[in-house]
C-alpha cells in the first residue's frame, strides 16, 4: 500500500521535531559540546544518517528555529506597502515584532527561550553558525534594496542587520538579568525608535 502524499509529510515533519526536541533538552541540561550526536539519536530513537538527513550539522539542531526567520528583512522590504520607504517598512516590523514579545527580538521572558538564547549566545560555535545566516541575510537584504547589489546597498543591509541584532541581545540580556520582557518593553522601544532613526 502507498502513503499518501499528505500522510508522509506529517511524519517526516513529526520526526523533525521530535529529533530537534530531544536535541534541545539534551543541550539545554547538559551543554551543545558535551552531547553527541549519538546521544541525540538515542534520545529520538533514530538512526545517526536518519538524523543527519534532517539536520546536516549538529549546529543546525539548534539553529532550524531560526528557519522561519531567514531573509525575513530582504521579505518585508520586498513586500512592504507602495510607499512606504524599505526602512520604515524594517523599523515598523522590529517594532511589530516587540509588541508581540517575539523571542527573535529577544523581548521573551519565557525560561525555555531565555535559555535557548543562553545557549546559542555562549556556545561559540552556535554563535559562529548564526553569523553565517547573518551574512546570508544580509546579502538576501542588500539585494532587495537593489538587485546590483551596489556597495550602498550593502552597506545599508549590514549595518540593519547589526542594528537588529544589537538591539535583540540587549533585550535578551536585560532578562537574563531578571526583568521581565513587559517591564523591558518600553525601552526596548524606545532604543529601537532611536536605532532606526539614525539608520535613516
Amino acid at each position: 500500500m502507498i502513503e499518501p502524499t499528505g500522510l508522509r509529510a506529517r511524519k517526516k515533519a513529526r520526526t523533525r521535531d521530535a529529533i530537534a526536541d530531544a536535541a534541545i533538552s539534551l543541550f539545554l541540561a547538559h551543554g551543545f559540546d558535551q552531547v553527541s550526536v549519538s546521544d541525540i539519536a538515542a534520545v529520538a530513537e533514530v538512526s545517526k544518517p536518519t538524523l543527519f538527513r534532517y539536520f546536516p550539522t549538529k549546529e543546525d539542531l539548534v539553529l532550524h528555529r531560526f528557519a522561519d526567520h531567514h531573509g525575513e528583512a530582504a521579505r518585508v522590504v520586498r513586500n512592504r506597502p507602495p510607499g512606504a520607504s524599505p526602512m520604515a517598512a524594517l523599523h515598523r516590523h522590529f517594532r511589530a515584532g516587540l509588541d508581540r514579545y517575539e523571542p527573535v527580538t529577544g523581548l521573551s521572558d519565557h525560561p525555555a527561550v531565555v535559555e535557548f538564547h543562553r545557549l546559542v549566545f555562549t556556545t561559540p560555535s552556535l554563535a559562529g553558525r548564526l553569523t553565517q545566516y547573518m551574512l546570508e541575510d544580509e546579502q538576501a537584504l542588500a539585494e532587495a534594496l537593489d538587485p546590483g547589489p551596489d556597495i550602498q546597498a550593502r552597506l545599508t543591509a549590514a549595518q540593519v542587520l547589526a542594528v537588529q541584532r544589537v538591539l535583540a541581545r540587549t533585550n535578551w540580556q536585560k532578562i537574563a538579568d531578571g526583568r521581565t520582557a513587559r517591564d523591558v518593553h518600553p525601552e526596548a522601544v524606545t532604543d529601537a525608535d532611536q536605532a532606526f532613526a539614525q539608520l535613516r
